[in-house]
């Protein structure tokens, strides 16, 4: 029993040493996340997090540390002594010895508000630890939708590259055609193969950006190695699919244009009937069925609001009125302390044994040295001084803050429409730019400007999308919500 005893002492204490300080959340393969759960793995994740948590423990500590003087304190001793006295030649057959043991006890009775004040101060520091961990918090929650609506615009990105690339493909088919026909000239063969080659090019550029937003996602959310996985539109950022799958694409691969383009699963395209736009790919829209809800806050309330819930504010409010508690301290500093104790003691000889009981009150100074103490009073006061600066500070950051968010938001809602109704007349007038080229009306370049304005018209509407999601973000952030 005693050897099993010994193992299992063993083991645990290996496991107290080997367990980290916190479990690390990882991602299942093909898991769907949504924004939230991305908020939650890194909250769970952030190293700055658990160093936030870990500050609030050790200000707790320290309150207790501060309560510890109301308590009282138990002293205890034991010892054996004993004596002989020696000349040159003769030892001293007189020898006395004794045992002794005693133990007493000391509280604290008043030292005139030093012991509260301490106290007092430790607690607001703890709530200042408290609100700085919240702070950390509001962070990371908006680092995370940062990245997150960079993924879903980048997807998006992906998607009308895709479909411009397929536009250019159909085009260049149709332009061969007619030019094998002598319908078009060499020109406008040549300036369709440039057109089919910088497609190409731009969607590996949207390829790219798209991974470097997954890196980032994974960064804000402190998971390395991440499997394969989705993340769900958000009611803000409604892409044509379901989800965005998170997952590295493999550009190497490729398949070239040209084999693609000469295969025989090419649809052929019949070039002496009236033309029909080059592709109905770029009907895809993105964004079709994309409905957000005007901010229903006015800026006073949004201010509002941000004083009432900032952790940062708070924190710098508590950390004043722990200033001012360290000032108060440090004043007293001067005064004594009084105190009471009790106490019993044994001793043993050859003598008859002996045992006695005291007890006492004592008022205590300390030594002061009241050039320290003056100077001690002028830090605390000092101090105090700053904190109060540092939440005239805030307060003004706070509001710019506010201000700038609420600005970007308010002038994004009414920009969006705007851009949707562009990419709609780009498309129109896609369309009747590939008609007029088909009948012979217009010239490829007429056809390239339009098909350039309604690639451009997605690309701005999809990234002013994402900026408003950014400022929301950063609203949310602001007035300290998550």
């Amino acid at each position: 029993m005693k050897i099993k005893s010994k193992n299992i002492f063993l083991i645990l204490l290996c496991l107290i040493f080997i367990t980290p300080a916190f479990a690390i959340e990882t991602i299942n393969e093909g898991a769907i996340l949504g924004l939230k759960d991305c908020i939650d793995i890194a909250m769970k994740n952030n190293p700055n997090v658990q160093i936030s948590k870990n500050n609030v423990k050790l200000i707790e500590s320290r309150v207790g540390q501060a309560k510890s003087d109301f308590f009282p304190s138990l002293s205890a001793s034991g010892g054996y002594t004993g004596n002989s006295a020696l000349n040159n030649t003769i030892v001293n057959s007189n020898y006395d010895y004794y045992y002794s043991a005693g133990v007493s006890l000391r509280q604290l009775i008043y030292n005139f508000g030093k012991s509260n004040a301490l106290i007092k101060m430790q607690k607001f520091n703890k709530i200042s630890s408290e609100f700085d961990l919240e702070y950390t918090l509001l962070k990371t929650a908006y680092e995370v939708k940062n990245a997150y609506y960079g993924v879903l615009a980048a997807r998006a990105k992906v998607d009308i590259a895709e479909s411009n690339l397929e536009i250019n493909k159909r085009q260049y088919m149709q332009i061969k055609a007619f030019f094998e026909e002598g319908i078009k000239s060499r020109i406008d063969f040549v300036n369709a193969e440039v057109n089919l080659s910088n497609s190409e090019i731009e969607l590996i550029s949207a390829q790219t950006d798209y991974e470097n937003t997954l890196v980032k996602l994974n960064n804000a959310m402190y998971v390395a190695y991440a499997p394969s996985y989705s993340i769900k539109n958000t009611e803000t950022f409604n892409l044509d699919d379901d989800w965005a799958d998170v997952k590295f694409l493999n550009i190497g691969d490729y398949k070239k244009l040209e084999d693609e383009i000469n295969s025989s699963d090419t649809e052929p395209l019949n070039y002496t009937s009236t033309p029909t736009l080059s592709s109905k790919v770029e009907k895809n829209d993105i964004l079709e069925d994309y409905v957000f809800k005007p901010l229903e806050l006015s800026f006073e309330e949004a201010l509002d609001t941000a004083k009432e819930k900032r952790p940062d504010l708070k924190s710098y409010l508590a950390t004043k009125d722990a200033m001012a508690e360290s000032l108060k301290y440090a004043k007293k500093e001067y005064l004594p302390s009084i105190s009471a104790s009790v106490g019993y003691t044994w001793r043993e000889s050859d003598a008859p044994t002996t045992s006695s009981m005291n007890y006492g009150a004592t008022l205590d100074f300390s030594s002061v040295n009241i050039i320290n103490t003056k100077y001690k009073i002028n830090e605390a006061k000092t101090q105090l001084d700053i904190a109060i600066e540092n939440i005239n500070l805030i307060e003004k950051n706070i509001f710019f803050e506010v201000q700038d968010a609420y600005i970007n938001l308010v002038q994004l809602e009414k920009q969006i429409p705007l851009y949707k109704k562009r990419v709609n007349q780009a498309l129109e007038n896609f369309e009747l730019a590939d008609g007029r080229y088909g009948t012979g009306l217009s010239d490829f370049i007429e056809l390239q400007d339009a098909r350039s304005k309604y690639l451009n018209s997605q690309q701005e509407y999809v990234q002013t999308i994402y900026n408003y999601n950014i400022a929301k973000a950063k609203l949310e952030a602001a007035i300290g919500e998550i």
